[in-house]
């Protein structure tokens, strides 16, 4: 019998037929990762400069996370939570003890833990800080990115994102980002009725925006000064992205509310989490919040290994090493070209900000990195986001500096 071997654009033609038409990927079909490369379905190596959009930092089917998931998955996947099973406590153990909180609240996707944070945030501020029934509100920064879900969106400031889909969640106050003087200001005007901070330590959506030095520290400051609590959305920037374990550990704060996603599933499974201390956590009574999926054995055992990875190969210290080398690389291309505007980032989430008007978009810079053999996606139009998994070595980033340099000044 002969078999057809089927090719990138039968993969893209399917997806363009049956799917919904809500993604615009580059035109690369991936059918195997490894490490820190993926391969197409034609057999193309390329490394991972998306790394699933953070997901994926300890690399791509890591030996002892696919190990994991496979014993477990042979044991007990799903109970709900209807009733205990042996691995959550075991789970919301290693996670409080290890960021320094009571209590842990299992969830599955990065947004249903934001929406989660906002819920936790809202009937704490009616039961503990007596705002009236109906008036919480939430402080959210513009150019933020927490998520697509209908109360999210109602918060954002990106129009591809919010426009259609009115009418939207009220409850929100958006200030400029990294601007304490707003927040400040908004504290001042409203503290009696605001019940949260929600905040990016690094806005990942927006282009990677590194706030100035201090900013966390004294947003933190004020949150405690007007009893708010202070919520960090490190779904994307934590769990050693930026060279620490969270992004907020570079100004010593301890979120009031911390929010976690993405890389706690290793890359293999959908894990969220949101941690809290008591006063705060146990504000929310049995039948106020859950999720049939959430605190389930598999992603629970997955999460365990995936956080155990980090810490036990140092990735934390290999992004911010590596991290800075990678930057150091960007800004010699940078020396060489007008059409790299701006390379910012910390640890391994980094961005280069390209300038249009010079005959090169994002896009067709991305297109040529494919086609040397890295992936990589532009964001907000100009800016190309360049993130790695953490396990990355010297020699691959001196490999990918290569391709990027070549791809754009070719």
């Amino acid at each position: 019998m002969m078999t057809t071997k089927l090719d990138s654009q039968y993969y893209i033609e399917l997806e363009e037929k049956y799917g919904a038409h809500n993604y615009h990927p580059l035109p690369v079909v991936l059918s195997k990762g490894k490490g820190v490369y993926v391969w197409d379905v034609e057999g193309k190596r390329y490394l991972d400069f998306l790394s699933a959009y953070s997901a994926v930092n300890q690399g791509h089917c890591h030996p002892e996370i696919i190990e994991t998931l496979v014993q477990q998955a042979q044991q007990l996947t799903l109970t709900s939570r209807a009733f205990y099973n042996n691995v959550l406590g075991e789970y919301e153990q290693f996670l409080t003890q290890l960021f320094g909180y009571d209590k842990l609240l299992p969830i599955n996707t990065g947004v249903e833990a934001v929406e989660t944070a906002i819920k936790l945030a809202r009937k704490w501020g009616y039961l503990k800080k007596g705002i009236p029934e109906g008036k919480a509100q939430i402080i959210v920064c513009e150019q933020n990115f927490h998520g697509r879900t209908t109360t999210v969106i109602s918060f954002s400031s990106d129009p591809t994102a919010k426009k259609g889909f009115a009418p939207y969640t009220p409850g929100f106050l958006s200030i400029p980002y990294n601007n304490i003087e707003a927040l400040r200001k908004t504290l001042e005007e409203h503290h009696s009725t605001i019940a949260g901070f929600l905040v990016e330590p690094i806005q990942g959506e927006a282009g990677i925006n590194v706030p100035d030095d201090g900013y966390l520290k004294a947003a933190y400051e004020l949150c405690k000064q007007y009893n708010v609590l202070f919520i960090a959305d490190e779904i994307q920037t934590g769990l050693g992205r930026t060279g620490k374990l969270l992004a907020c550990d570079y100004e010593n704060v301890k979120p009031d509310v911390l929010i976690l996603g993405k890389a706690l599933g290793g890359g293999v499974y959908p894990v969220s989490a949101v941690l809290a201390n008591d006063d705060i956590m146990l504000c929310i009574q049995p039948g106020e919040h859950g999720s049939t999926f959430g605190g389930n054995p598999l992603a629970c055992k997955i999460a365990i290994t995936s956080v155990k990875v980090i810490l036990n190969e140092n990735l934390s210290e290999n992004a911010l090493k590596m991290g800075e080398l990678f930057r150091n690389g960007l800004k010699e291309i940078q020396k060489k070209t007008n059409i790299i505007s701006i390379v910012r980032g910390k640890g391994l989430l980094n961005a280069i900000v390209i300038d249009e008007s010079k005959g090169k978009t994002a896009w067709d810079i991305c297109l040529k990195f494919a086609e040397n053999g890295l992936l990589a996606k532009p964001t907000h139009g100009n800016i190309i986001r360049l993130a790695p998994p953490l396990i990355i070595s010297d020699e691959q980033i001196q490999e990918s500096l290569e391709i990027i340099e070549k791809s754009i000044l070719d």
